[in-house]
């Protein structure tokens, strides 16, 4: 972000609702039901209750994940991703309010990727600076982090709309706060233009399936440049700062990169990134895409208050004070 580039901390540690199910179709028509564990690049752990199997990748088809416990999985009717009447991107299995990869997406070239992509990618603009975001359905919900609207009300979105083959550059005022995470400098906005589209919108991933040396690019407008790209590889996903862990990539991170998304060669966003050594090159930094799913699952826990906008949280009506009468005495 221009106003500012600040260190914070992030959520690194994921979780997910008890009694979570997870449907892994396999190649022989036949499918596993649990609670997914763990992601490799070769393998899937899979919770089953009684023990824990490891499935690998080339047996896979297709995983469905639900954040619902199995008994109500079958009366939960989830709309794709992103809105009605839209197609779902072949790759990708319902998450509800994201997407996720469904299965292992191929492996692509970044010329190509960048292409599919960058629809997906924003600029977030405050009167105070600018800073990166991406849409994570097609309702026009987007990520970015929390300091780049820190302090701010008046946020303003440019989208590049693909017409005819060209970009077309469009700016969105009605922005609206959602719910944000100072301490893991997140923020979930929403387009609230009347007449806004169906946007595109990109599959979240997870770190954990990354491998260092890994290839990774980010997009995003550092120092007001827009639809940026830079490439690098991983260098750590277990970079401690301020007591929290972060993805360390050699990708290029600028002030106005902040919030934007770091992509794998599957076009999955592995983590947000946020933050650089200020006096190094290739030293940038990122949010794991686990802590991001999480503030996202639980986004309800994180809800801004737009009549109370100093407060992030909003708070149940406490209970009516019982009158405690006695019982000697007469009205």
């Amino acid at each position: 972000m221009l106003k500012k580039c600040v260190l914070v901390l992030a959520l690194a540690a994921a979780g997910r609702p008890a009694g979570a199910v997870d449907t892994i179709e396999l190649k022989d028509k036949a499918a596993v039901v649990g609670t997914i564990l763990a992601e490799k690049p070769d393998q899937v752990a899979v919770d089953l209750g009684f023990t824990v199997l490891s499935i690998p990748r080339n047996e896979i088809v297709k995983i469905s994940r639900s954040d619902f416990p199995a008994a109500a999985a079958k009366e939960a009717a989830l709309p794709p991703a992103g809105g009605q009447g839209q197609s779902q991107p072949a790759g990708e299995a319902k998450a509800g309010f994201y997407s996720v990869s469904g299965s292992a997406a191929p492996l692509r070239s970044m010329r190509e990727l960048v292409n599919q992509l960058g629809e997906a990618v924003v600029q977030v603009r405050t009167p105070g600076g600018l800073g990166s975001g991406f849409f994570i359905n097609q309702d026009g919900f987007l990520m970015t982090n929390f300091h780049v609207i820190e302090g701010e009300t008046q946020i303003s979105a440019e989208v590049y709309h693909q017409r005819s083959g060209e970009l077309e550059r469009r700016s969105y005022k009605q922005v609206r706060i959602i719910a944000i995470n100072k301490f893991a400098d997140l923020a979930l906005l929403r387009i609230e233009d009347q007449d806004a589209p169906k946007f595109k919108r990109v599959p979240m991933g997870s770190a954990d399936a990354l491998a260092v040396g890994e290839q990774v690019f980010a997009i995003g407008s550092p120092m007001g440049l827009e639809r940026t790209v830079t490439e690098g590889i991983l260098s750590t996903k277990t970079r401690e700062l301020g007591g929290e862990l972060y993805l360390q990539t050699t990708a290029q991170i600028n002030p106005g990169n902040s919030g934007g998304p770091l992509f794998n060669l599957r076009g999955e966003v592995v983590g947000m990134t946020n933050m650089k050594i200020t006096f190094g090159e290739g030293l940038g930094f990122a949010i794991p895409a686990e802590a991001v799913k999480f503030f996202l699952d639980h986004r309800e826990a994180f809800a801004y208050s737009n009549d109370n906008p100093s407060n992030p949280y909003r708070y149940l009506a406490p209970p009516s004070r019982i009158q405690h009468r006695n019982p000697m005495v007469q009205d």
